[in-house]
């Protein structure tokens, strides 16, 4: 449905059954899968391609171009997938030539006032609380969950499955399935209570905390902590996943916890 008192541009290429609310502005080479719900004064600029069964929140704005001092007018989007959520006052950047593309899986949940910057990839089933901040070419692997006014530093990795807590300050990498927390931010354990709801084993969970305790509580540095779990731990998708990511991070993984 059409709504009379918004502003959608003739090229734009929305389904049937999409519901807009009044005070809505879409510009051209947008596109809006059947099903989603956009709400008031919504602005979703040129390159947003919206999937099915969104619903989009007051005063969110979609596609606005990059808050980057090189971008220079090139023709880039934004990529949001199926069922996701986007709450009141969130702002997602479309990409830039690093990328081309800023991407929002499917089944997520974007609490008011999140921002996401340019040529970040973000997974499925993630949630980012209210007012997280995410710089750009951030990339935040599926099931993460990030606390309320976290700030995430750019070019930034955060594996799957990972809990940061509320308030946290993101600078380095953060490997999959674990908790993070403190300042600066640190592994703080498993996020085996996650993980379990994701039906993950009790041998799977048990493997992974074996893991982290040779990663970050046996007094090894990385290679060595990694060699170690090659030789000692059974292969398997969550030990090779954790492999991988440490030694492809770019800025380095957060530290083990120190007490004072």
């Amino acid at each position: 449905m059409k709504q009379a008192l918004s502003y959608i541009h003739p090229e734009a290429k929305i389904a049937s059954n999409v519901t807009i609310s009044p005070f809505v502005t879409i510009e051209k080479n947008v596109e809006i899968g059947e099903g989603t719900w956009i709400g008031p004064n919504v602005t979703i600029f040129e390159g947003a391609h919206i999937g099915k069964n969104c619903k989009i929140f007051p005063g969110a704005v979609i596609a606005a171009i990059p808050q980057d001092l090189k971008f220079n007018g090139e023709i880039t989007t934004v990529k949001i997938g199926d069922n996701t959520t986007i709450r009141e006052c969130v702002t997602i950047n479309r990409g830039t030539v690093a990328a081309n593309e800023t991407s929002v899986g499917n089944n997520c949940l974007l609490m008011a006032y999140v921002h996401i910057a340019h040529d970040c990839v973000i997974g499925n089933n993630c949630i980012l609380a209210n007012v997280v901040q995410v710089a750009g070419e951030v990339k935040i692997n599926d099931w993460a969950i990030i606390g309320g006014t976290a700030a995430i530093h750019q070019f930034v990795h955060i594996g799957a499955h990972v809990m940061i807590s509320g308030g946290s300050l993101v600078r380095k990498d953060v490997p999959p399935y674990v908790t993070a927390a403190h300042e600066p931010l640190c592994y703080v354990g498993v996020n085996a209570i996650g993980l379990r709801r994701r039906k993950f084993t009790v041998d799977q969970v048990r493997d992974i905390q074996e893991i982290y305790r040779i990663i970050y509580q046996k007094g090894h540095n990385n290679a060595h902590a990694l060699e170690i779990i090659e030789t000692e731990i059974p292969s398997s998708v969550q030990r090779d996943e954790i492999i991988q990511f440490i030694r492809n991070s770019k800025r380095g993984i957060m530290k083990g916890y120190e007490t004072k």
